[in-house]
């Protein structure tokens, strides 16, 4: 049951995930060149605006459809889970429900029936505000994902057996949300500029639409390169909160056995991609190439700065400066001590046992409150998740992301310097290659996000065999290849409709 409910949510958060960065990212563009026609009262650039503005549309729609399913998985599969944070978890996806997507429909509406019954202003304003309201869309979602990544702002209520919110900004604004906010819609944003430059590319080499290709590499290069920088830096700010709140998750990056000081960042090395390694037994993977020093600058901003490996966290560990990290057996033991303590609280308090059998059992509760997902752990390996996945889609993210750096700023300098349209036809096809590759690249940091925090529904909380719901696994299954069948036959529409409408062109 856990294998598969876990395998629909995967499937369904993939293939959302396919329409979603275009979204954010084309709304910039669109958003850009409705701008110059408002400046220039050129026409030619509302025809541009419309022509994009078609194609956010079409992806748009089916982005709201996975979502909405997505959405539902937690109440079907995961509803263990859902009863005990759904006092904190709900909140931010009502917030999006209720305030963003509201607003990105509303109007999103105006944006595409608008063009002659509002002003040029009003119209303008309504394309921005759809985006915004995309973005802010993102940001309620992301700040529920972080939440189960870093959970903040919350305490366990043992009357009601749910976490409850203490601190709405804390949810809301932690440090772990702003990174992934950040970084997230930066990579939805260079998808967008991919696809734009894409599009135009395809129309230099067929010999067409040539104005509008050009104006639109020029835009989509700017943003690109734009965004890709700041992806990089997000990136980093990202990683320096992972090695605080998901210590475990930045050793199965890096294939990191055994830690300590000096750690040097690994460029490449041979993890077998499928098997997990022996890490109790070796000493670092073979054939590695790695940057001195700068694994110890990312993770604790200090050149000589101790990061631990999976040993260190199985077996425990002391830094330089004396702190002391607990072994994950004795976690576990604690972890059983808070369940232990829970239980007896309940049974006591249904006695009507006094006070101070009741508050002497919440006193060890909430001591060993911190570890109270590790009492459902039967095994320390259960607590490592595999090493190769997170190793290898860490690399492919950061491979493409530099081949993708690289790409913007050659666009950028042909377009400005050289003439773009005079270029061989396999020039256009690199762009065209390259749309898949930045679709990869994003997919693997999601990888990377969650599979790197298994097995954890919420970090340290709550374990995914503890989450789901009570269903045989075989209903799972087949709703798993019914929304199979149903998204790659909506991936497929997509894709139909959006290169039959390039391929018309920006007609009216």
């Amino acid at each position: 049951m856990v294998d598969w409910a876990r395998a629909q949510f995967a499937l369904t958060a993939i293939y959302h995930w396919l329409f979603v960065p275009l979204t954010l990212g084309l709304a910039v563009i669109m958003g850009i060149m409705e701008t110059r026609y408002y400046l220039t009262n050129d026409d030619f650039w509302r025809k541009m605006a419309v022509f994009w503005q078609r194609l956010f549309g079409i992806n748009f729609a089916m982005g709201v459809a996975t979502g909405i399913i997505l959405e539902f998985e937690f109440g079907t599969n995961w509803s263990n889970y859902s009863w005990i944070v759904g006092d904190i978890f709900g909140a931010p996806l009502a917030i999006e429900g209720v305030v963003a997507f509201f607003m990105e429909s509303t109007f999103v509406a105006v944006m595409y029936f608008g063009w002659k019954k509002v002003s040029k202003g009003f119209h303008l304003a309504s394309t921005w505000l759809t985006g915004l309201g995309a973005t802010i869309s993102a940001w309620w979602i992301l700040v529920a994902n972080s939440w189960m990544q870093n959970p903040v702002g919350c305490e366990f209520n043992a009357d009601t057996m749910r976490h409850e919110m203490v601190s709405f900004v804390d949810v809301a604004f932690s440090p772990f949300a702003v990174g992934k906010f950040c970084h997230t819609v930066t990579s939805a944003w260079i998808i967008g500029a991919v696809f734009t430059i894409a599009v135009g590319c395809w129309y230099l080499m067929k010999k067409r639409e040539t104005k509008l290709a050009v104006e639109s590499i020029k835009i989509g290069a700017v943003v690109g390169l734009v965004a890709a920088l700041l992806a990089g830096a997000t990136g980093h700010i990202s990683g320096e909160q992972v090695a605080k709140s998901q210590p475990m998750k930045l050793a199965a990056m890096e294939a990191l056995y055994n830690g300590g000081i000096d750690q040097s960042l690994t460029a490449v090395a041979w993890v077998n991609p499928f098997v997990q390694p022996d890490y109790a037994t070796e000493e670092e993977p073979p054939l590695r190439i790695a940057m001195p020093y700068a694994l110890s600058v990312m993770a604790t901003r200090d050149i000589h700065g101790y990061v631990p490996g999976v040993n260190d966290l199985i077996n425990g560990y002391t830094t330089p400066d004396g702190k002391t990290e607990p072994s994950y057996a004795e976690k576990i033991e604690r972890g059983k001590k808070a369940i232990a303590a829970l239980a007896e609280y309940r049974k006591a308090k249904q006695e009507g046992a006094d006070e101070e059998i009741l508050n002497s059992q919440l006193s060890i509760l909430n001591f060993n409150m911190k570890y109270f997902g590790y009492g459902y752990v039967k095994d320390v390996n259960q607590l490592v998740p595999f090493i190769p996945v997170n190793f290898w889609a860490f690399r492919v993210m950061v491979a493409f992301g530099c081949l993708i750096i690289l790409f913007f700023a050659v666009v950028l300098f042909m377009v400005y310097k050289k003439d773009i349209t005079a270029l061989p036809a396999w020039h256009y096809m690199i762009a065209v290659i390259l749309l898949p590759c930045a679709y990869i690249a994003s997919e693997a940091g999601w990888l990377v996000a969650e599979f790197g925090r298994q097995p954890w529904t919420i970090q340290n909380i709550l374990p995914t065999w503890a989450s789901v719901s009570n269903l045989s696994s075989c209903s799972v299954a087949t709703t798993f290849f019914l929304f199979l069948i149903l998204f790659t036959t909506m991936l497929a529409v997509e894709i139909s409709i959006m290169l039959k409408q390039i391929k018309k062109g920006p007609g009216e």
